[in-house]
């Protein structure tokens, strides 16, 4: 079994409240669930106005195929344009 997890960081220019970083942020991981089959949720930065991190995990049988999900997951988040990525982290691990 492979694990691939990882963590996206999100800069939110026009948030100047928490409200508004919500709605952001729940239009971010509904996409990926839906469009990935992927675990997604926020993990930290709750109280920021102007920044989220998103965790995520996909589980698999095959390293590659891990990588190539984690990559698209990844560049779909980004062409989404919703907020800047401005960190991500990513692990994958073979059980």
């Amino acid at each position: 079994m492979v694990v691939g997890h990882g963590i996206i960081k999100f800069r939110l220019h026009d948030c100047h409240a928490l409200k508004g970083k919500r709605r952001i942020v729940r239009s971010i991981i509904s996409n990926l669930r839906n469009n990935f089959n992927a675990s997604v949720a926020e993990v930290a930065s709750n109280d920021l106005h102007q920044r989220a991190e998103i965790g995520f995990a996909l589980v698999g049988n095959n390293r590659a195929l891990i990588n190539s999900k984690i990559d698209k997951l990844i560049n779909f988040t980004d062409d989404l344009g919703i907020a800047e990525i401005i960190d991500t982290e990513m692990e994958i691990i073979n059980l």
